[in-house]
């Protein structure tokens, strides 16, 4: 059976998620993955999910090493891994400036020093139960964790968007997570491993390879393509990292547009500046069979692990990501 995992990213309310995690399991999903943000707290809801399912396997993607603090993330990591009896990946990211100061108040400073340090502290405690850390971006006096994790090695992996990211991934984590990578993605990312990995003596081929993919289906490719301007707008308009990332896929124009317009508060101008080409090329969409034959030719150009990752808000959202799993189902 061919490995798919599904994530979801706001829309769906906690319990609803709980119930799509449990379908996916059903459906012969090998994982299942929570972002971060505001549609509920990610840990709670996996530890839903841990105690309504059995086989499928639960992530972050990905959790901020800025909004909590590192010793809460290595507890919280250890809780739904002992909840879900091994299951649990931790999915780690530096988020994005433009979040972390304005919603949570919090100084953004040294993204890749803080990656780093919080990956040693959380693997510290769970090997050791104690940590004690002094650090460029985290001190840690004392914490014990007063309990023994199931796992010391729990898999940790790190989102990565830009190549000094991505190596470091390959000296650190288990797994690097991407997002709206494009079908040429896989060779750059894991050449850039390769480097990450030669400088701790690892071995790049064991650091996997996964990638949220933004998914619409329809009907038809016309109306899969209106359903995915909105998200793509907006991880344009208001990400600059984003930004940058899908300018470098050859779209500047439509990329600036774009961001000029969401910076005015014209939402809908800024979907209007995306095209189809802009969606195609950093997304999967159309008919069930279109996207199962778009998910084959990401496994094919080295992507491990495709995670589908619908956008809905609203009332319907449920029901739109119940579709997408049930269309997409592993054969």
């Amino acid at each position: 059976m061919n490995r798919l995992g599904i994530a979801v990213s706001g829309g769906p309310n906690p319990s609803e998620i709980v119930e799509l995690v449990s379908l996916a399991e059903s459906l012969g999903y090998e994982s299942a993955w929570v972002a971060e943000g505001h549609g509920g707290d990610q840990f709670s809801v996996l530890s839903g999910c841990a105690m309504q399912t059995n086989r499928i396997k639960l992530g972050t993607a990905v959790s901020s090493v800025y909004v909590r603090s590192i010793p809460t993330i290595a507890m919280a990591a250890a809780t739904v891994d002992e909840l879900s009896q091994g299951r649990f990946i931790l999915g780690l990211g530096s988020s994005h400036k433009v979040q972390v100061g304005p919603e949570h108040g919090i100084e953004y400073g040294k993204p890749i020093t803080r990656l780093r340090e919080s990956v040693a502290i959380i693997r510290q405690l769970l090997e050791t139960g104690v940590a004690r850390f002094e650090g460029e971006t985290v001190s840690i006096e004392h914490f014990d964790l007063w309990f023994k994790p199931r796992r010391a090695d729990l898999p940790i992996y790190a989102a990565a968007v830009r190549p000094k990211m991505m190596a470091v991934c390959g000296e650190i984590a288990d797994g690097i997570i991407l997002t709206r990578s494009t079908l040429q993605t896989g060779p750059q990312v894991k050449q850039c491993l390769s480097e990450g990995a030669a400088l701790t003596g690892r071995d790049p081929d064991r650091i996997e390879v996964a990638t949220l993919m933004p998914i619409a289906v329809s009907d038809g490719r016309a109306g899969a393509m209106d359903a995915m301007r909105p998200g793509l707008a907006f991880y344009v308009g208001f990400f600059p990292r984003y930004r940058q990332m899908i300018a470098g896929y050859g779209f500047e124009e439509e990329t600036a547009a774009a961001a000029a317009a969401f910076a005015k508060g014209d939402r809908e101008g800024a979907e209007r500046c995306i095209t189809d080409a802009m969606i195609d090329t950093t997304a999967i969409v159309g008919t069930p069979d279109q996207c199962r034959e778009r998910i084959e030719a990401y496994r094919d150009s080295g992507i491990d692990l495709p995670i589908l990752s619908p956008f809905a808000r609203g009332p319907g959202a449920k029901a739109t990501f119940e579709a997408v799993i049930r269309a997409c189902a592993p054969g």
